[in-house]
């Protein structure tokens, strides 16, 4: 019997509370003339967290995790997500009712030529993907004779009864003390490359960068400060912010509208259509990453000139200001105070009986004994012995892993804070180590070092510094299946765009001021995971080389935490790397020390020791 003979005959189809979403969405769908349907893990800003009332994908199947992709057929359905989140599917949606597949290795054209035919129209909202998306897979479905149309309003949403309703929290200005640039001159700015680039207009759809423009952050997703709202930016500087009124206090609506910078109209999300029409005639920006089909296709409706690129914003906010670096600079500070405390307690006494779960909430409580502590920047990645062999292993209390003997434990955590947001892994050991850890653990050490170390010519990209922190792994035939690093903004997105550092081509040129994580690591399917990773911010390198032809740019490390001494094999590391660590680690101390207890002191002054 062929595999979708075999799950039209299981006797559990339909059943359960999934089984009836799914027979609901079905329903609407035959109303509609589609043959499937496209539910993403997605909002209409393209955010990597969500708020529940945009969790369209975890209430019709169970999974949660941050990425994903649902397609919807009569009588078939399928999860697509990546190589992160197979375990984690399986577990959370029930196979009887969903094929799990790996983006990848079992793409969404596969299922569709498997279950789909000519004629077959596959229906999609088109708030919630972008036209680069769209535009791709209408290429590559055309051959087949399967449309992809826009249907509105969602369909999900006609079958969920009780979705919860939208946030609601107010806005709070980001001043300019912490933002180190007022709204007024930062709308100037952007103003003034539009003009340069020939755009009469750009809409800013990320809500991050809509963030950074207006200097307003907010509480609509979960650990990250942003507001969910749309902007356009005339090339005159005018702005219009499309935000729900509730949201927007009096002290905000007096800043973002007297502020000195020329008119800022405030409007409810509901008046962006009509906006979008009065734009006809003009040549309008709309961003490639987060811009919507529903943008588009409503600008061109007005007779628009939709030109679609990066949004200045995006790597205006990228490049920090002095303000903001000297904030992320204090923010890593009280970071690696909380750090030093939870390794002392970890270090005090065997943590035997503890569970991954409760190590997290004790580094949560030291953490947030900071000033300016806002909260985490994103889930803490608490995982012992094996479950560190998942680089986004998530912690479940029920089924957390108790601290055993000899385990290797891995935290991955990070702040946020009004001055800064930090992210850090750190790995220790909790016992006696094998020589495999400890050959892995120096090999991405001296990765970390090697990036941390590097000095480049101005223009080069993450992509040209990604072999540093794998060249050692790949000497011993190994490799790490992520990026070496990722940006980071301030008091905004952990995952920050468009700069990285990653095996992955890119354009985008590493730049002063920009922040990003360097984190190689090595992972051992259900053994152990190491990963190492300190933020760092892009410099220019002082003194310059001698008969220096090109500006050189240096690495700033942010993060302020030890490495785990007993896994360092010095005699692998050649004299630089052994002098790189010991300046790291006395800097560590220096910092840290005056804001610990006599305790906490004397264990980071042995974990700082020279080598």
């Amino acid at each position: 019997m062929t595999g979708a003979e075999s799950a039209a005959a299981d006797p559990r189809r339909g059943c359960g509370e999934h089984g009836r979403r799914l027979a609901a969405l079905r329903a609407a769908m035959a109303e509609q003339g589609l043959a499937a349907y496209l539910v993403p893990r997605a909002d209409e800003h393209q955010n990597e967290g969500v708020p529940a009332s945009e969790e369209r994908l975890r209430w019709l199947s169970g999974f949660d995790g941050s990425a994903g992709l649902a397609a919807i057929g009569r009588e078939h359905a399928a999860l697509f997500v990546d190589g992160r989140y197979m375990l984690q599917v399986r577990r959370q949606s029930d196979a009887a009712l969903w094929e799990h597949r790996h983006h990848v290795e079992a793409p969404f054209l596969d299922w569709v030529k498997q279950r789909l035919g000519s004629g077959d129209r596959i229906g999609f909202d088109p708030r919630l993907h972008t036209v680069a998306e769209i535009k791709r897979q209408r290429a590559a479905l055309e051959p087949l004779g399967v449309k992809l149309v826009p249907v509105l309003p969602n369909l999900v949403d006609r079958c969920w009864s009780d979705r919860p309703a939208p946030p609601r929290k107010q806005l709070t200005l980001h001043p300019p003390e912490m933002a180190g640039e007022s709204s007024a001159a930062k709308r100037a700015r952007i103003a003034a490359e539009l003009v340069a680039s020939g755009l009469d207009a750009l809409i800013v759809s990320a809500s991050d960068n809509l963030a950074w423009l207006f200097n307003v952050r907010g509480a609509d997703v979960p650990m990250t400060p942003i507001v969910l709202g749309y902007a356009i930016l005339g090339a005159d500087g005018a702005a219009a912010l499309f935000v729900d009124p509730a949201k927007l206090g009096a002290e905000v609506r007096a800043a973002l509208v007297g502020d000195g910078g020329g008119a800022v109209t405030l409007a409810a999300p509901e008046d962006l259509a009509a906006a979008l029409a009065a734009l006809g005639g003009k040549k309008v920006r709309l961003d490639a990453g987060t811009g919507s089909v529903f943008l588009s296709d409503s600008l061109e409706a007005a007779g628009a000139s939709v030109d679609v690129g990066p949004d200045p914003c995006q790597a205006a906010k990228a490049r920090k200001n002095a303000v903001e670096i000297a904030g992320m600079r204090r923010a890593h500070h009280r970071d690696g105070v909380a750090l030093a405390r939870f390794f002392a307690w970890l270090a005090a006494a065997p943590r035997i009986g503890e569970t991954e779960a409760t190590l997290a909430a004790v580094l949560a409580a030291l953490r947030a004994r900071g000033d300016h502590y806002r909260g985490p920047s994103f889930e803490t990645i608490s995982a012992l012995g094996g479950n560190a062999a998942q680089p986004h292993y998530r912690v479940d209390a029920a089924h957390a892993r108790v601290v055993a003997a000899d385990d290797l434990y891995l935290v991955d955590s990070g702040g946020q804070y009004l001055d800064g947001t930090t992210d850090v892994t750190r790995v220790v050991m909790l016992g006696t180590p094998t020589a495999e850890m400890r050959r892995r653990y120096t090999e991405v050490l001296r990765g970390v070092i090697a990036v941390s170390r590097a000095r480049f010519p101005a223009g080069t990209t993450g992509a040209q510094l990604d072999p540093l922190a794998r060249q050692y792994l790949w000497a011993s035939g190994v490799d790490f299946d992520h990026g070496t690093g990722h940006g980071v903004g301030s008091y905004l997105c952990v995952h920050e765009g468009p700069q990285s550092i990653s095996k992955r081509a890119t354009e985008v040129k590493l730049e002063p001021g920009m922040v990003l994580s360097v984190e190689p690591g090595y992972y051992k399917a259900d053994a152990f995971g190491i990963r190492i990773e300190n933020l760092v911010v892009v410099t220019v390198a002082e003194p310059q080389p001698d008969g220096a032809e090109l500006r050189t740019l240096a690495f700033e490390t942010l993060t302020l935490a030890p490495f785990e001494r007993r896994l360092i094999d010095v005699g692998a590391l050649d004299p630089a790397e052994r002098e790189w660590i010991d300046v790291y680690h006395a800097r560590v101390g220096a910092e840290l020390a005056p804001a610990l207890d006599a305790a906490d002191a004397a264990w980071l002054a042995r974990a700082t020791a020279p080598l």
